[in-house]
């Protein structure tokens, strides 16, 4: 048996749980939050047994997409008194960051 956590941007998680939940999956849902941009994110775990680990890594391939997004860094500008520019910067948000953990005893109570 594998545990898998996959951290997911909160965009993403709808379609990956219904993805999953068609396949007869469970997942257990806890929310987090983003280092970076401080944006919702959702940490999914997943008890699987390893012939359908595959599978399940397939799912989160396909629901989870990484994509660019505009932010607007404030840039400090010089002059007499302190001021900032709002700058639109690109940067890729979305995709998952998957652990598989191998699973030494499953007890269900």
């Amino acid at each position: 048996m594998k545990m898998v956590i996959a951290i997911v941007q909160d965009n993403d998680v709808g379609r990956l749980l219904q993805s999953v939940t068609r396949e007869g999956l469970r997942a257990t849902r806890l929310a987090s939050s983003g280092g970076f941009l401080r944006s919702g994110n959702t940490t999914l775990l997943f008890g699987v047994e390893e012939e359908r680990l595959v599978g399940l890594l397939s799912m989160i391939r396909e629901t989870c997409h990484q994509r660019e997004e505009m932010l607007t860094q404030a840039q400090p500008i010089m002059g007499p008194m302190d001021a900032y520019i709002p700058i639109p910067i690109e940067v890729p948000v979305g995709g998952a960051t998957v652990f598989v953990l191998d699973v030494e005893q499953f007890i269900k109570v």
